[in-house]
């Protein structure tokens, strides 16, 4: 489907949602950092379909979480799965949660590189053993992974000299040079131009991270936060969230 018929139908699937509403309203998002390029394209189209407002703010999905308990104001909470699931539990969002969308682990470098062999767990290893240095971001769900799978592959000491936890995206440090092979979320590699995908981690060794929705219990605005969260789950959405390099549900 084309790009341009894939918006149009997001756009008309909008609609019916919110028909009567009466003004326009505001919605604030926290959302996980993975799912940032896919939420601001459907964000966008649903702010041009209803007239509402998206208010959007992008962190790791624990980092979030500490702000939550801290009392942070949202209508709308799109994070891992296990986070969702205890913020129903604690009756901080609607025990009613949403799966959006899932991610998997890919392997980035600068674009122009020779691009490593990740084709099997043991060339995906390799890579890692000859590349100069290492990176993936320190407080995300799949640095968290990454951390243990090496452990698990028997390279984790050989690699700690090479090693570099980044505070920022790996997909930057990758484009800026800053690392040779970076390891995140697929979803946050492709929106830096001078990074390119290698591919995901071999299926052997694949970690899958699921982002949940639910609407906050305290959301004055919950007829429209439950209105987006359908928005985003809805049939129209799946090409899109697709083309940002997640998988639907």
């Amino acid at each position: 489907m084309k790009t341009q018929h894939v918006i149009a139908a997001i756009v008309g699937l909008a609609l019916p949602f919110l028909a009567g509403q009466a003004q326009a309203a505001e919605i604030k998002v926290l959302a996980s950092t993975a799912v940032k390029t896919t939420l601001e394209g459907l964000g966008a189209q649903f702010e041009k379909a209803t007239g509402n407002k998206v208010d959007l703010e992008f962190a790791p999905a624990a980092i979030l979480k500490v702000k939550i308990d801290q009392g942070a104001v949202f209508d709308v909470a799109i994070l891992t799965v296990p986070i969702t699931d205890g913020l129903a539990g604690e009756g901080k969002i609607d025990a009613t949660r949403t799966a959006i969308a899932h991610s998997g682990i890919g392997v980035a470098i600068q674009k122009g590189a020779p691009k490593p062999d990740i084709s099997t767990t043991e060339a995906f290893k390799r890579a890692l053993l000859n590349a100069k240095s290492v990176g993936f971001t320190a407080g995300g769900a799949s640095g968290a992974y990454l951390k243990t799978l090496f452990e698990k592959l028997g390279i984790a000491d050989e690699l700690k000299p090479k090693l570099k936890l980044l505070q920022g995206a790996a997909g930057e440090a990758v484009a800026n040079g800053e690392v040779e092979i970076g390891m995140t979320q697929i979803s946050e590699i492709l929106p830096y131009a001078n990074a390119e995908l290698v591919g995901p981690l071999p299926s052997d060794v694949q970690s899958y991270t699921y982002f949940s929705a639910a609407v906050s219990a305290a959301s004055k605005e919950a007829d429209v936060a439950k209105a987006f969260i359908k928005f985003l789950a809805a049939p129209a959405a799946l090409a899109f969230i697709k083309a940002k390099g997640m998988e639907p549900g």
